[in-house]
């Protein structure tokens, strides 16, 4: 199969998405059509490859969990029809209840699956070119498969026109020999669709009627069906559990990875590394095993990303590297160092040549160019200016209970380790924390702030307290050695 165009000859009367199906067999409370490939829903696919062929409408017709379908299709595509099929009695009676939504349609209609997340809209336009170039009533999309097992066959007469489709339930023993297989897409004739649906009655065991019928209803008034024979069997295969859940997942994520490779990303281990389709990467990005980016997330030329690392939403800026890290809705700038084991949570915002080290936590923290938190410390609301430097184990204390507020630390200051900055407080331009304090108030430009009590050393409390243990032992042999002779 080629594929003629970038985009189909306008205008398509509409596009009928099945959707109404139970999906018994993923076992799961969600909507089998909701369930995600490659960080979208299967459903989510189908609405793009409709919305390639620019048809001047987009139906699509739901039934089990009707409620949770409809609520995903307004908020991914608002602009679509809904059909309700109210008891699941075949194909056919979807069509028939999507063409309810289309009083007086003429032209031509695509009907297609909402659990199809393989096919694309360039199969789509090359299926309608097909279906206009032979000027067919009908023309159906096949696939010869090694196992047809499940799949309607095709059949076809002494001239290799398609006589008819036959559901495998209702296969005989030859016609269960037949690989060539009905995809469950087509291209119809609007005003043939609706009469052929007219005349047809559930003559099955399951008392459904099928949009297969129709076919043998148009070959009887001697119309001609065509066919499209695909040859990525991929884009024919459905989603019905989750075995094949997984196995789709894995085909999307095996050619998202191959398209960046030859765009110049590298991928260490395939295998491991896990890329949704909306994510975008630049030239010479290196993945490392046990990566995955997800959502809108975004790479820059040059960052090195992983080993075990996941990112969603999250945009990294030139020759950055992260490691070991889990972020999300952060902003991590050129040159930036991340991890290992950091955490990013919404808000954070890492200047450029910024360092956000081992076991840093930061949330709705705006940290700038060049400034570091190398170790143990959580920046929750913060905002940490140009070239500053954040010892272990500082806390910025954002909440005291009833809210959250903002601590700031200026440019080029330091702020000791182990020191608790106790929200909201202004740290200025150049100014130090010693080691240890608890900030509760402001400190100035150039200021040195220390809140601690002096040490004290109370002397043999060991002996008197702990007398007989290990330590009062050993304090005793370092006194005799220090003690002089």
């Amino acid at each position: 199969m080629s594929v003629h165009s970038d985009r189909a000859p306008s205008p398509v009367a509409a596009v009928v998405i099945l959707a109404a199906g139970e999906g018994k067999r993923m076992k799961s409370s969600r909507s089998k059509l909701l369930h995600e490939i490659a960080g979208h829903s299967m459903l989510s696919y189908a609405v793009t490859a409709a919305t390639t062929v620019q048809p001047e409408h987009i139906v699509v017709v739901v039934g089990h969990l009707r409620d949770q379908v409809e609520a995903h299709l307004a908020e991914i595509a608002p602009h679509v029809l809904i059909a309700v099929q109210d008891q699941q009695l075949g194909t056919g009676d979807a069509v028939h209840a999507a063409l309810g939504q289309l009083a007086d349609l003429t032209g031509d209609v695509i009907v297609t699956m909402g659990d199809v997340p393989m096919l694309t809209g360039e199969t789509l336009v090359a299926l309608l070119e097909e279906h206009r170039a032979r000027q067919a009533a009908v023309t159906v999309l096949t696939a010869q498969v090694p196992d047809p097992t499940g799949y309607g066959r095709i059949l076809r007469d002494g001239d290799g026109m398609v006589s008819g489709i036959v559901e495998h339930r209702d296969a005989d023993d030859s016609q269960l020999e037949i690989t060539e297989i009905n995809s469950g897409i087509y291209v119809f004739d609007a005003v043939t669709l609706r009469a052929a649906l007219t005349e047809i009655a559930p003559m099955n065991d399951q008392g459904e009627i099928y949009l297969t019928d129709v076919l043998t209803v148009v070959r009887g008034a001697g119309r001609p069906v065509g066919a499209l024979l695909i040859e990525d069997l991929w884009q024919t295969e459905g989603v019905n559990d989750r075995i094949q859940l997984c196995r789709m997942n894995a085909e999307v994520n095996r050619r998202i990875l191959d398209r960046w490779m030859l765009e110049g990303v590298t991928v260490v281990d395939p295998a491991t590394t896990w890329v949704h389709a909306s994510v975008d990467l630049a030239p010479d990005v290196i993945l490392l095993p046990g990566t995955s980016l997800e959502g809108a997330t975004s790479i820059a030329a040059g960052a090195r990303i992983g080993p075990d690392t996941t990112l969603i939403d999250v945009e990294v800026g030139e020759s950055a590297v992260v490691t070991r890290t889990h972020g999300s809705l952060s902003v991590i700038g050129s040159g930036a160092s991340v991890g290992p084991y950091a955490y990013l949570r919404p808000g954070t915002t890492l200047g450029a040549g910024g360092k956000i080290g081992t076991f840093v936590e930061a949330k709705n923290a705006r940290i700038g160019a060049g400034a570091k938190a190398p170790h143990l410390s959580y920046l929750g609301d913060a905002v940490i200016g140009e070239g500053a430097n954040i010892g272990a184990g500082v806390i910025f204390a954002n909440y005291d209970g009833l809210r959250k507020s903002t601590s700031s630390v200026g440019a080029y200051s330091f702020v000791g380790s182990n020191s608790v900055l106790a929200a909201p407080v202004e740290v200025a331009d150049g100014a130090y924390i010693a080691a240890g304090s608890t900030i509760t108030g402001n400190v100035g430009p150039g200021d040195l702030a220390v809140s601690r009590s002096r040490q004290r050393n109370v002397a043999g409390w060991v002996a008197r307290k702990r007398a007989g243990t290990k330590t009062a032992k050993a304090a005793e042999a370092a006194q005799e050695q220090e003690e002089p002779s």
